[in-house]
């Protein structure tokens, strides 16, 4: 992979990472109900599902797995289900519940493993990530290309999330301050990102 091409993957990359979508909602919708470190864990649970996704495209097992999501559509599902629900329990918080303690036990790991699911459970991202990688390197991409393309296209990801966590820090004093609004808004994302994992499609 050339510099240039490289460039252009790193533009493109980051202008999806601008545009919010089901995982933007989730990790900003734990930042401001938890904190930025829990919203980062978040970040490192969607960056370890998206690395696994292009793993496979880098091995050439998309195929395989476009096969399989239809078996495994279930997955997606229960993603979306859980994310209404945790939408549905913030909507009905009391004002005072956001500023007791959250660093308790397993909650982190917890946030991650939500991460983690929601980029797994979205077989849309697999197929585009197919699709979208190999315009960068050339008429006859090998694996060293693709591995390259993989890892500029990740570190972008993970960068551009971060910023959105970064974003939503700033925020939350502002947010804090909405009393019961604020609970809505943070269940109005988690409910954002169950509908769009729900409305991720594969194309075949």
């Amino acid at each position: 992979m050339d510099l240039t091409s490289a460039f252009l993957l790193a533009t493109a990359t980051a202008a999806l990472v601008a545009i919010p979508g089901p995982n933007v909602a989730l990790f900003v919708a734990n930042t401001l109900t938890h904190g930025a470190r829990y919203g980062c864990a978040t970040v490192v649970g969607t960056t370890i599902g998206i690395a696994i996704q292009l793993a496979i495209v880098v091995l050439g097992l998309s195929a395989l797995l476009q096969v399989a999501a239809s078996t495994l559509i279930w997955l997606k599902w229960a993603g979306v289900l859980y994310l209404v629900y945790l939408g549905v329990c913030a909507w009905r918080q009391g004002i005072d519940d956001i500023e007791r303690p959250k660093a308790t036990g397993g909650t982190m790991g917890r946030l991650f493993l939500q991460g983690l699911l929601l980029a797994i459970a979205n077989p849309k991202t697999l197929i585009f990530i197919a699709a979208f990688l190999p315009q960068f390197t050339g008429n006859d991409p090998t694996a060293g290309h693709m591995a390259v393309a993989a890892a500029i296209y990740l570190s972008i990801v993970f960068a551009g999330d971060m910023l959105w966590v970064v974003a939503a820090n700033v925020s939350r004093p502002l947010v804090m301050q909405l009393g019961r609004l604020r609970h809505k808004l943070t269940g109005a994302l988690f409910v954002g990102a169950g509908i769009g994992l729900a409305l991720a499609r594969v194309e075949r």
